[in-house]
């Protein structure tokens, strides 16, 4: 993460005395990165739980693969506008809120009898999704001295990475151990945890500023800001097709079973953790790289499972190449992005949730049509060639943010 990530960058912290943040509040950047954790974990349960909430609730698999594309449509919305409805109230009630709304809908999806009540139980989830993750980075410059931000903001992001390691194995083994529904039981649990880690950590935090629909215009402007979101609208729908239905690939090319689907998913978690590491060695050395070698990495991989995929030690090795691969993605986009629009940190990071949850929900439309009527490699298909698309698009018409 680049130190333009200051104080100053970001208008929710004019105003703010330095006496306010001499000392870090980790406590509650740690809480932060526990809400995350647990918000990125119930986004994507279902797609180590698809198969057989389809079969509970008597519905394709495509069809119940569109609760992601729910969850991210509202959450766009929500990204938006949460910060500006919101802006009169002290951030950490809202935190506050938005973690319940969390557990609600764990709570409602494990209760769900129909796919309607399965669908509302995930509107839900996109509230709390897209407000929490356009406030947190923010906020998080609240809570530390400058210095600290780059590391604050790295505790947050690794509450993502953590879900991916959780929320894929530990949700198909528990599916086959307990069901899926006692799976979102769990999640409504550790929401519990998270909402209690915010009550006791995090200080008050009382709104300075309204945050203003102008500032997107002007965003919006900016030609790198344009070509970025485009890159993310490209490369991330692929990435996403191909993960909200790498399961039924999973199942139906290399025929692996809960258990060994299970491995496969670990290594994914295991492939992404390493990756964010990596990725912020590679973005040292230049953001484009970074998003062209995730772009192209994948592609490729997705290529060799349409290939060999067959294979049950191809398909694993590729998933977990693959993990590593997208490791490179959220911080050499995050880094794009405050290198481009350090003056409007916030609102930029609200357009980056809001690209990367339509990227999200387009992926799961997209790859819920293929799965159906192509196959489990439909999806995969398509990752290959929308990441290949991302790559070449980035490298030829991308120019290198200026460093901070």
């Amino acid at each position: 993460m680049s130190d333009s990530l200051s104080a100053t960058a970001d208008p929710q912290l004019v105003g703010i005395a330095p006496d306010e943040r001499s000392i870090a509040a980790w406590p509650a950047v740690f809480a932060l990165g526990m809400g995350v954790f647990a918000l990125v974990s119930a986004e994507f349960l279902p797609a180590s739980v698809l198969t057989s909430i389809a079969a509970d609730l008597s519905i394709s698999v495509g069809a119940a693969g569109q609760t992601v594309t729910v969850t991210s449509l509202v959450g766009v919305v929500a990204a938006i506008f949460t910060p500006i409805v919101s802006s009169r109230f002290d951030r950490r009630l809202v935190l506050w809120a938005l973690m319940f709304l969390l557990a609600l809908s764990s709570l409602t999806t494990a209760l769900a009898n129909g796919y309607a009540m399965l669908l509302a139980a995930r509107f839900l989830l996109g509230l709390s999704l897209g407000g929490f993750w356009s406030m947190a980075p923010a906020l998080s410059l609240r809570l530390v001295p400058a210095r600290s931000v780059p590391r604050a903001l790295a505790i947050i992001s690794a509450g993502v990475s953590a879900a991916f390691i959780g929320a894929g194995p530990l949700g198909a083994y528990l599916d086959a151990l307990l069901g899926w529904r006692m799976v979102f039981v769990l999640s409504a649990g550790l929401a519990g945890v998270a909402l209690l880690a915010l009550l006791t950590t995090m200080p008050r935090l009382p709104s300075q500023t309204v945050p203003r629909l102008e500032t997107l215009a002007v965003l919006l402007a900016r030609p790198s800001v344009r070509l970025m979101l485009i890159s993310v609208l490209v490369t991330i729908s692929g990435q996403f097709t191909g993960f909200t239905y790498i399961r039924p690939f999973l199942e139906q090319v290399p025929q692996l079973g809960v258990t060994a689907i299970t491995f496969v998913l670990l290594g994914y978690g295991f492939g992404n953790v390493i990756g964010n590491f990596a990725g912020g060695a590679v973005v040292a050395r230049g953001v484009k790289l970074a998003i062209v070698s995730f772009a192209l990495a994948t592609a490729v991989l997705a290529l060799a499972m349409l290939l060999f995929g067959s294979s049950p030690i191809v398909a694993g090795i590729a998933v977990a190449l693959w993990g590593f691969a997208f490791g490179f993605a959220p911080v050499g986009f995050q880094s794009w992005m405050v290198r481009t629009a350090a003056d409007h940190a916030e609102a930029a990071s609200g357009l980056l949730t809001a690209a990367f949850l339509v990227a999200i929900a387009s992926g799961a439309v997209l790859g819920g049509l293929l799965v159906d009527h192509v196959g489990g490699w439909g999806p995969i298909g398509y990752m290959a060639a929308a990441t290949f698309a991302g790559a070449v698009l980035v490298l030829v018409a991308g120019k290198e943010p200026p460093r901070p």
